[in-house]
């Protein structure tokens, strides 16, 4: 017997993208120095989405998206301390204007982890008297923009940031193990939310402003040490954020990549190019997860990394039935954005990893939509999937 999910006809169907990840060419930035250091790859030019925006946007058009989920570069609105660049604006509100041009509801992102030298020399967000240099940024892209976008984001995953900077290493600042910092970064970024929100709500009242956060599934299969892990994981990674800023919050984006299982060591699951277990029925129980803040929830990120495009579309489908799943059980799920549109500097893996639903030619700069974004089309433009 099929399954039907119908999803709303104001659905948002799209895929998202971030600023150094996708757009070339930024070079005063945390990430551009340390890939001139040695520590991570280069970005360059990447895949030249700076100048190429209008035929991108024509691509995802073409594909059946009616949103789509992009960052501003602080770095290139301030490149240095108090000096704004309006030719960067206007960069930006002709990228935003051709979304709406093109019937692409816009979703920014104001920060998705990169940050300007000048800040970083300030000790960035390991120093709570810098949220100040952060709201007075967003403030001006809101006062700005705001006539060419409704739907803002403060952050993107915060605990991400947060822990592979300086737990892992693997992320500038490249410190280990520095667990207070963690926590105290962690609450500077929701002290910085908290207090943007408010600023931004004042300068642009009509908008929805909210914050991107990573929620992971955490499930337990025996055991009561297993229980107790899955629950305080779910707490300190899933919940304790979204509890600081919730009040401050008009919706939520939420992003979905990883299940962790305790006391089931023996099951196996596909992996994507990454090595992640491939387990699209993660997403509902996050997306239950993140129901009892009665907000609209969009899904700002899920996808995965498929250079021979072997799982993308079974995995695609997999999420859209959680989803439908979800919204069947009173979730208030309004959008989905697969990540990502085309294929992307994937941080410290630099190009290898290929998550897009456009292939790009590093050589060239040319583009290929994959087979799989036609099979996400369907979806888009029918508004239902039929699971059989």
């Amino acid at each position: 017997m099929s399954k039907t999910y119908k999803f709303p006809k104001d659905f948002f169907w799209g895929a998202a993208t971030a600023s150094y990840q996708v757009e070339g060419g930024i070079y005063n930035n945390d990430w551009a120095k340390a890939a001139e250091d040695g520590f991570v790859p280069l970005a360059g030019s990447g895949g030249d989405h700076y100048k190429q925006y209008e035929s991108d946007f024509d691509l995802a058009k073409s594909i059946g998206h009616n949103c789509h989920r992009l960052s501003i570069e602080w770095s290139r609105i301030e490149p240095e301390e108090g000096r704004f660049d309006m030719k960067e604006i206007e960069h930006y509100r002709k990228v935003l204007q051709s979304l709406n041009e093109k019937g692409l509801t816009p979703f920014v992102t104001l920060w998705h982890f990169t940050l300007p030298l000048w800040f970083v020399e300030k000790k960035g967000f390991e120093k709570k008297e810098n949220i100040k240099y952060f709201s007075r940024y967003c403030e001006f892209v809101v006062k700005n923009l705001k006539e060419e976008c409704k739907h803002w984001a403060t952050c993107n995953e915060p605990m991400v940031f947060a822990s592979n900077g300086w737990l892992r290493g693997q992320w500038p600042p490249f410190k280990i193990g520095r667990f207070l910092m963690i926590w105290t970064v962690v609450n500077n970024l929701a002290k910085a939310h908290r207090h943007t929100y408010k600023i931004l709500k004042k300068e642009s009242p009509d908008s929805d402003i909210g914050v991107v956060k990573n929620n992971i599934y955490f499930h337990v299969h025996k055991g009561f040490f297993n229980k107790f892990r899955a629950r305080f994981m779910d707490w300190f990674w899933n919940r304790r954020f979204l509890k600081k800023v919730d009040r401050h919050c008009d919706s939520l984006g939420i992003n979905y990549y990883f299940h962790s299982e305790y006391g089931n060591g023996e099951k196996k699951y596909p992996k994507s190019d990454m090595g992640w277990d491939l387990y699209p029925e993660g997403l509902y129980h996050v997306l239950m997860g993140v129901k009892g803040f009665g907000k609209g929830v969009y899904v700002s990120e899920a996808g995965l990394a498929d250079e021979r495009d072997k799982n993308r579309a079974w995995y695609i489908r997999g999420l859209v039935e959680s989803m439908g799943r979800a919204l069947e059980d009173g979730v208030k799920l309004e959008g989905y954005m697969y990540w990502s549109l085309m294929d992307n500097y994937e941080w410290s893996f630099g190009f290898e990893k290929r998550f897009g639903l456009i292939e790009i030619d590093y050589n060239t700069k040319e583009r290929r939509i994959r087979n799989s974004a036609y099979e996400f089309e369907k979806i888009c433009r029918s508004g239902e999937l039929v699971v059989k």
